[in-house]
């Protein structure tokens, strides 16, 4: 099958996130036409293999899908016509087939049948894609979560300080989201059903031209397109849309929390992380951008409100809808496009960051001690008393802000800790000591495969 004329406005020249992409080139107007092209000859196929239809049938509009010119920008303009485009392309395939044979192109399908089925192979082509580039993130993630597993930083809530943790464990939380992400693009993927029920859902011209067994009909059409056989025909039944929706979805706020992590944690002022190649600025010669953050990120703002049309189209009235189909085109292709897109910039980020664990150890003084407050009121509680332990701490910590100095010399000081038994104030106000279970945790993360 070859198209004439290149995608010219396909290419992707304010979506930097999918632009030349392989998700990008799964889901152009040519891939698509493929699929369509595809889900055409199957069906000659299927009824082909079943006695439905002559072989010389199945060989002739197979020949013919993947051989012919086909003009998409004709095609394209033509679909308004009937408000889709299997319209005109089943009449460009049939004169293509020409003969005997042309009566066999499309024979009993309706036009909802091919576009739901092509969307499907679409959506399958490119989820094997994003599930490649899953596993290239969720490796790369392993591996620094391996290395980092105990460098200490600062634990961040609301902002602010607020105990230690270890980068480690962050690495290892970014990969849990990024393996949810894998198992639910998987499922989804296994799951993609063919759809075929003609005109209305009933499979009625089918048994016109003699199918005694629609149901392995079905089965045959599946397998020429190597997806799910459905249980039902799916003309208004969008169960296998919203799934797709959903796993899109989550794929890329899963993937927008590691981007925003490092967005925040590269700042200058922060430091902590640095893209291995960062993009550069048309302005200013010393920027080096997080860039593929940034693209991640763009990705994740926008996917849920895209999910959320598909799922808005499920109200779908009568056994073939006005409208609500329509709906979908568009947002899914742009969801398949988005995370497709994601999963590379994704992939590429974490297998270039950069960890600057001096930053971060360094970070951790910032507040003078105060970033194991917790760690000395549970420990001095039971000595001091819960409530002069407090009356301690804060006073201590309003002496070392305003003093600048380290917490535990200030509390060296306090009469009421100089002479108490069992009480190391350096290793209690050591921010590497009080990092919990986080190495523990991390093991069993990384016990996930």
């Amino acid at each position: 099958m070859t198209a004439a004329g290149p995608d010219a406005s396909d290419t992707g020249l304010l979506a930097p996130g999918r632009a030349g992409s392989p998700a990008s080139a799964a889901t152009s107007d040519t891939a698509y036409l493929r699929a369509l092209l595809d889900a055409e000859a199957a069906l000659t196929r299927a009824q082909a293999s079943l006695g439905l239809a002559p072989a010389g049938a199945a060989t002739a509009v197979s020949d013919a899908a993947d051989g012919a010119d086909f003009d998409l920008a004709s095609i394209a303009l033509r679909a308004r016509g009937g408000g889709n485009p299997v319209i005109p392309l089943v009449a460009d395939l049939t004169a293509a087939v020409a003969g005997e044979f042309g009566p066999y192109v499309h024979r009993g399908a309706t036009s909802q049948d091919i576009l739901d089925s092509a969307t499907m192979l679409v959506a399958a082509r490119t989820l094997d894609l994003v599930l490649s580039d899953l596993e290239r993130t969720g490796r790369a993630l392993a591996r620094l979560a391996e290395e980092h597993r105990s460098t200490v930083l600062p634990g961040r809530t609301l902002t602010q300080h607020a105990v230690p943790t270890t980068f480690g464990l962050k690495a290892a939380g970014w990969r849990s989201l990024v393996l949810d992400a894998r198992d639910r693009v998987h499922a989804v993927r296994l799951s993609l059903p063919a759809q075929l029920g003609g005109a209305a859902g009933t499979l009625a011209a089918f048994t016109a031209f003699g199918t005694e067994d629609t149901r392995a009909l079905t089965a045959a059409f599946a397998r020429e397109l190597d997806l799910a056989e459905p249980e039902l025909p799916w003309h208004t039944l969008r169960t296998p849309i919203a799934d797709l929706a959903g796993a899109l979805a989550f794929t890329a706020g899963a993937l927008g929390k590691t981007a925003v992590d490092v967005l925040t944690l590269s700042r200058t002022e922060i430091a902590e992380l640095a893209e291995g190649a960062g993009g550069g600025s048309s302005a200013m010669p010393h920027k080096a951008n997080p860039v593929r953050a940034t693209l991640v990120t763009a990705a994740a703002r926008r996917a849920p409100l895209l999910a959320a049309t598909l799922y808005g189209a499920m109200a779908a009235e009568d056994e073939r809808p006005a409208g609500a189909w329509h709906a979908e085109w568009e947002p899914l292709r742009d969801l398949l496009r988005l995370v497709g897109g994601a999963a590379r910039d994704a992939a590429e980020l974490t297998e270039g960051l950069r960890v600057n664990a001096e930053a971060m150890r360094e970070h951790l003084g910032l507040t003078h001690g105060l970033i194991v407050s917790e760690r000395l009121a549970v420990e001095l509680a039971p000595v001091l008393g819960r409530a002069r332990a407090r009356e301690l701490l804060t006073r201590a910590a309003e002496r070392a802000v305003a003093e600048r100095r380290p917490l535990a010399d200030v509390l060296g000081e306090e009469p009421g800790l100089k002479d108490l038994p069992g009480v190391d104030l350096a290793e209690l106000t050591d921010p590497t000591r009080y990092t919990g279970s986080a190495g523990v945790l991390t093991d069993r993360a990384l016990e996930r495969r």
